[in-house]
């Protein structure tokens, strides 16, 4: 028998916790995937049978996403909403899974689920059929195994599949390979299924599951899909070098205090779309403008992708965080040189003369930025 000392006492509590935490990944992911999918069937039912379904029409998204955010519920935008939409009319099998997860004991769970289970009942005929007749539901897994084995971001890359048996493929190699989302995505865009020719032999390639449970990596705890399902904050990580940082604070401060409206929103602010996360480095509210400012710093030279970048920025804001009384958003791009500093206005489609007759009056000039630039990086020299 093995000496119990602290060292093993060490190791079987570093097991515990690995266990237990991989526990909870496991049952937050499926439980966010459970739900997306049930915001799904809600979505196809009232578009079927919805009493006011005809007053909003093609527009009922857009308005079921503003009164979602009303209820300051995190994560379901038009676009994440639309994408359930698509996750359950690609995976109506999951319905089984999801019918078994919702048979509660408690009184309170029955009460709260009960249009639920009454919608999911009266949908079994409907999903029998529809899983029966894709080609899909007789190559691929278990929908419990699709649940458990792959996330959510796994699920939004696999609804882009244009056939069931393409998608099947790669399920199966996600979770043989134990994939993370940037492997589905690579293995999806270079054309992996086209490239192996497996699709005739795809029984071959099933048959090679493992049997056991891949591990999600840790870093699933930073997806800001689990983030937003469980109404936490996501904790900012800045990626700049100390001089990014130091100069994305002093604009911060410097915009605060220049006293034209501006007024802070966010640092490192995190907007989602066709997956993918990115980060506007400031964002203002100017209440004399009545728009928001968007500030992206770049250390280095200036490159027209930034530009591009910045424009789809201000797209998403105007389409997405834009409101009854608002004025089209504005970028500013500021680019620390070796040497020098540039700074650009984005307006994607703002008219010039509107531009400067208006927003120029309140916003910095571009010599007050670039002198603030230059100023910081210079302190960061002689430091």
């Amino acid at each position: 028998m093995n000496e119990f000392n602290l060292s093993l006492l060490a190791s079987e509590i570093s097991n515990l916790h690995s266990y237990l935490q991989q526990r909870i990944f496991q049952q937050v992911n499926t439980s966010l995937t459970t739900r997306n999918w049930l915001v799904g069937l809600h979505i196809v039912e009232y578009e079927q049978n919805g009493s006011d379904r005809a007053i909003y029409g093609a527009g009922a998204i857009k308005e079921l996403a503003n009164l979602l955010k009303k209820r300051n519920i995190r994560g379901l935008d038009e676009r994440s909403l639309r994408t359930c939409r698509a996750f359950y009319l690609e995976y109506p099998q999951i319905w089984g899974t999801v019918s078994a997860k919702l048979q509660l004991t408690d009184n309170e769970d029955i009460t709260k689920w009960r249009t639920v289970s009454a919608i999911l009942t009266s949908l079994v005929p409907k999903l029998n059929d529809k899983s029966s007749a894709s080609v899909q539901s007789e190559i691929s897994f278990p929908p419990e195994i699709l649940l458990s084995r792959l996330s959510f971001s796994h699920f939004i890359e696999l609804i882009k599949a244009d056939s069931p048996l393409k998608r099947a493929f790669y399920e199966v190699q996600a979770i043989k390979n134990n994939w993370g989302l940037r492997e589905l995505e690579r293995a999806m865009n270079t054309l992996l299924f086209e490239r192996t020719g497996l699709s005739a032999n795809k029984e071959a390639v099933i048959a090679k599951i493992k049997d056991e449970m891949p591990a999600l990596p840790e870093d699933v705890v930073k997806n800001p899909y689990f983030l937003e399902f469980l109404g936490l904050e996501e904790k900012p990580e800045y990626s700049e070098t100390d001089l990014e940082e130091a100069i994305i604070s002093h604009l911060q401060k410097f915009l605060v205090e220049l006293g034209r409206g501006f007024c802070f929103e966010a640092r490192q602010k995190r907007i989602t779309f066709d997956n993918k996360h990115y980060k506007i480095d400031l964002v203002f509210y100017n209440r004399i403008l009545k728009c928001h400012t968007l500030l992206d710093l770049k250390v280095g030279a200036f490159d027209h992708a930034d530009a591009g970048q910045m424009n789809v920025y201000l797209n998403y804001y105007t389409k997405n965080e834009m409101t009854e009384g608002d004025n089209p958003p504005v970028g500013i791009i500021l680019c620390a040189n070796k040497n020098d500093a540039l700074v650009e206005y984005a307006t994607s489609g703002l008219p010039q003369e509107v531009f400067v007759s208006k927003y120029l009056v309140q916003l910095p000039s571009v010599e007050e930025l670039k002198m603030l630039i230059i100023n910081d990086r210079n302190k960061f020299k002689e430091a």
